[in-house]
């Protein structure tokens, strides 16, 4: 009865595509096991960059749902779909045979992560990090300053410009180690993975992958 009154309220409803009575379908759960496909960003990234499927159906609206709805019962789906992205890579010898894996989300403001209760890339990482097996780890290394505005609607040039020396690490943090990958929801132009790759290269830590949810 609690349950049923609170659909009247907030109705239940996939994530994915809006049907209703649940909160993630078979058929977007389908979608989202498709194969990674490769990405060719616009600003030169430095390493392989992977996304789960393109940004458009159910990979944007769980993206959006997540980031601006406060649907965090969809870390749950996406980040499984994100570890058997990883296996996938792995399996094709996209990703060094090596016995650890540390995965690093992509760096936002805190200011963000606050006021969605929390970072949504951080939190199907740890998801996926479990469905991957105890050798996995997150690390939260990478973080945006204040002085980098939102990259909505800037180009490629204009959003290597505002993220240089923007992204900086984190003053507690543990080292990676294995197999390093970065992970994010969406990939546009590669500048946010540009510049995370440049600072951690300048810290003597060789990203090999970069892995999305979704290729804008």
């Amino acid at each position: 009865m609690v349950r049923s009154g609170s659909d009247l309220v907030v109705p239940l409803e996939c994530g994915g595509c809006s049907t209703p009575g649940v909160r993630w379908c078979s058929g977007c759960a389908a979608t989202l096991s498709d194969d990674p496909v490769a990405l060719s960003p616009r600003v030169d990234v430095g390493v392989d960059t992977w996304a789960l499927g393109r940004y458009r159906g159910p990979y944007r609206a769980a993206l959006i749902a997540m980031k601006e709805q406060g649907r965090r019962d969809l870390t749950v789906p996406v980040g499984t779909a994100l570890a058997r992205g990883i296996a996938t890579l792995a399996r094709w010898g996209e990703l060094p045979d090596t016995h650890d894996l540390t995965l690093i989300p992509a760096p936002t403001r805190r200011s963000s992560a606050r006021r969605r209760g929390g970072d949504p890339v951080t939190a199907f990482a740890r998801v996926a990090a479990t469905r991957l097996g105890a050798r996995v780890r997150v690390s939260e290394l990478l973080v945006t300053t204040a002085r980098a505005r939102d990259s909505a609607g800037l180009d490629a040039r204009h959003r290597v410009r505002n993220l240089s020396g923007s992204i900086t690490l984190r003053r507690t943090r543990t080292a990676p180690r294995g197999t390093i990958l970065l992970v994010d929801d969406v990939l546009t132009t590669g500048a946010t993975a540009s510049e995370s790759v440049r600072v951690l290269a300048r810290h003597d830590w060789a990203l090999h992958a970069v892995i999305v949810v979704a290729g804008a």
